[in-house]
């Protein structure tokens, strides 16, 4: 069946997911927690497909094959459902979970139950989780609902505990390449630098494979946080405007959308890759103001790419040149990384999960970054 399945790497959760498609008997609730990219949603429509498929033996399920595989695969299956967040505060409210919960309670259109999808599911404020917690307290029907989480802390824990979890994290770098390859997005060499950016994760490669200009924004939003490591206090601050600007422009990139926030032309203004220099401040000339969840997602774009230097630069640090993501960046990282006070680096890193969950929280995304880039490692002077 694993062949069957779209889904790539995560062989724990894909033996989870094949037993419950053979059983006939899928959990009611199954949360899916991993990072952005890792295959969440690829994995609840591969549940959706199985439960759904009319091959008439379970062990063939999902055959890719009959009209209700197909139509789960075009995205237009009566029986499955799928809520996202929306609005302004890029939420999921009350009236999308009630309206979700009306569905489930009726009877299939043309398979044997119904299937709810939920994106983003840590975006869901506590009306519209405890209107979904009612119904995993006292299911209604024969419906599966799938959570798909980037973090748990965000879920209440009555919502957990009534759901069965599978995690999702990182696959091997050459699996993703190959999927690449497999699904003709990329050639081998540009698979691989797809699948290095994306840090293993298959979502985030595929996005990445599809919309190629965003490797450029990225390339230099990382140069700018390596350009940090040897700046001041001020022109550390000044920077913040630049950071959030390419944030901005690399989310437009990987959603496919028009950045029109004027970031872009913010974003110019980044510095070189030039070790010693220091990063330019540079404040967007918005033609517009950004939306809040705009801003929201500019700053965790941000985040991911400093998770990503971070990780690199701790890599180098123990010598561990091979496991580099980011060949690119080794010259650099090589010559900074000795200079970089290693414990200081660790709490840095455990400091950006807690800043990412008080963005998704809510925070004031300029203000997190103002506190991150003060507290990004200073270069000793022997630098």
């Amino acid at each position: 069946m694993a062949d069957r399945l779209r889904t790539r790497g995560h062989p724990a959760a894909i033996t989870a997911v094949s037993r419950a498609i053979e059983s006939e008997r899928p959990p009611h609730a199954l949360l899916l927690i991993g990072p952005r990219g890792s295959g969440k949603t690829t994995l609840a429509m591969d549940l959706a497909a199985g439960l759904l498929c009319l091959a008439a033996d379970p062990a063939a399920r999902p055959c890719r094959a009959c009209a209700a595989c197909r139509k789960v695969d075009r995205g237009n299956h009566p029986d499955v459902h799928r809520i996202a967040p929306e609005g302004a505060g890029d939420q999921i409210r009350l009236a999308q979970v009630t309206g979700l919960i009306s569905e489930l309670a009726l009877l299939p259109m043309e398979g044997r139950r119904r299937v709810a999808i939920v994106t983003a599911a840590h975006r869901m404020n506590p009306d519209a989780q405890n209107a979904l917690l009612k119904t995993l307290e006292e299911p209604v029907g024969a419906a599966t609902i799938v959570l798909c989480a980037d973090d748990q802390a965000p879920i209440l824990p009555t919502v957990v505990s009534r759901s069965a979890r599978l995690r999702l994290g990182t696959v091997a770098i050459p699996a993703v390449e190959a999927l690449l390859v497999a699904q003709g997005m990329a050639d081998p060499p540009r698979a691989r630098v797809a699948a290095l950016a994306a840090g293993g994760l298959p979502g985030l490669a595929m996005t990445i494979a599809a919309h190629p200009e965003s490797t450029l924004v990225a390339d230099r939003l990382v140069r700018q946080l390596l350009d940090l490591l040897g700046a001041d206090r001020r022109t550390r601050l000044g920077t913040v405007a630049s950071l959030v600007a390419d944030g901005a422009t690399l989310d437009a990139a990987l959603r496919g959308e028009p950045d029109t926030t004027g970031e872009e032309e913010a974003a110019a203004e980044a510095p070189t890759k030039r070790r010693g220099t220091t990063p330019r401040s540079a404040a967007p000339a918005a033609s517009r103001k950004p939306q809040p969840a705009e801003r929201r997602r500019a700053a965790i774009r941000v985040i991911d790419a400093w998770r990503a230097v971070g990780r690199d630069l701790a890599v180098v640090d123990r010598g561990g040149r091979a496991q580099v993501r980011r060949m690119d960046l080794l010259e650099d990282l090589e010559a900074v990384a000795p200079h970089v006070d290693r414990a200081a680096l660790l709490a840095f890193l455990d400091r950006l999960d807690g800043m990412g969950a008080a963005i998704e929280a809510y925070a004031n995304p300029e203000l997190v970054m103002d506190h991150l880039v003060l507290s990004w490692p200073h270069l000793e002077r022997a630098a």
